[in-house]
């Protein structure tokens, strides 16, 4: 195991961690939807894992969809680049997050989604950084709250980077981290 500068990293979130409450998740929605066929619409790229495992613990038949975003202008103005493939009307739509911060996006994307007369409308997201909350929006399932760290990990990436790791990691600095990514996880990898 490579030595990491100490103060660098921290893990935030084991892998055990996430796999029990990614399990409590998928009960709640088995529970929620056990009458329902939702459309779990994921947005891209963060969600792969997540979606993945909780994929695995839903009981009840469900189907999904997937989303990207996109940013463009000095406002930060949030664009669809790529849409849902199924039509929405009618469907009980499970809109998962990675991780909701701010909450403008969600915002956007629960009104356009609405927008399209879906039965129901609900949010999932695995992470909910509530210091940068500018918007209230609703999140009807929460994995884990988190502080303000800049994070990798299981979806969460770093120049599309780190993306697979099994745990979520906290950059604590991110000066040094920048400087020696090889020694910050390689006894991850090794």
């Amino acid at each position: 195991m490579t030595d990491i500068p100490t103060g660098t990293v921290a893990e935030v979130i084991s892998p055990e961690r996430i796999a029990e409450r990614v399990a409590a998740l998928g009960a709640a929605i088995n529970n929620d939807y056990r009458d329902r066929t939702p459309i779990l619409v994921s947005v891209l790229k963060g969600t792969v894992p997540f979606i993945a495992d909780l994929g695995r613990h839903l009981t009840v038949p469900v189907e999904f969809d997937f989303l990207q975003l996109t940013r463009f202008g000095g406002g930060g103005r949030i664009g669809i680049a790529l849409d849902t493939a199924e039509s929405l009307t009618g469907r009980d739509v499970l809109l998962v997050e990675d991780i909701v911060d701010t909450g403008l996006s969600v915002q956007v994307l629960r009104q356009a989604l609405a927008e399209r007369q879906v039965a129901s409308l609900a949010t999932l997201t695995l992470l909910d950084k509530v210091p940068r909350r500018l918007v209230d929006v609703p999140l009807e399932y929460r994995g884990f709250e988190v502080g303000d760290e800049y994070l990798v990990g299981y979806g969460l990436d770093w120049q599309g980077k780190f993306r697979n790791l099994p745990g979520i990691w906290a950059m604590l600095d991110r000066m040094a981290f920048e400087e020696d990514l090889v020694a910050q996880f390689d006894y991850m990898y090794g």
